[in-house]
């Protein structure tokens, strides 16, 4: 999920997101980067790759066979971490899709 040379996706700055709001933060980086494609970026590289959208259908594929397999292992920490990678490529094809996560949010209120 590493988005810069420091292994995150963030702008490099120190401060911590509170964690209700990690969501709402990660997927305005997510169309930020989508807006502004700054080199060097991995997630702006998701948007221009020669593959489109496939790209990211491959890694949703990958991360969640990851996870699959991770849980199947029981390795908490690999679930984790895996699960992690899931959710960002999830938020980036619903960007590409113009897509956000109030819709996602609604959905998800629907279902209740």
């Amino acid at each position: 999920m590493s988005d810069d040379a420091d292994g995150g996706i963030g702008d490099g700055v120190e401060e911590r997101i509170p964690d209700d709001a990690v969501l709402d933060e990660l997927f305005a980086t997510i169309e930020s980067r989508k807006a502004e494609l700054p080199e060097g970026s991995y997630t702006a590289s998701l948007f221009t790759h020669e593959k489109g959208d496939n790209a990211v259908l491959e890694k949703i594929g990958e991360e969640s066979t990851e996870a699959i397999l991770a849980a199947k292992d029981d390795d908490l920490e690999e679930l984790t971490y895996e699960s992690a990678d899931l959710v960002y490529h999830l938020l980036v094809l619903l960007s590409m899709k113009d897509l956000d996560l109030e819709d996602l949010r609604g959905e998800l209120r629907d279902r209740f």
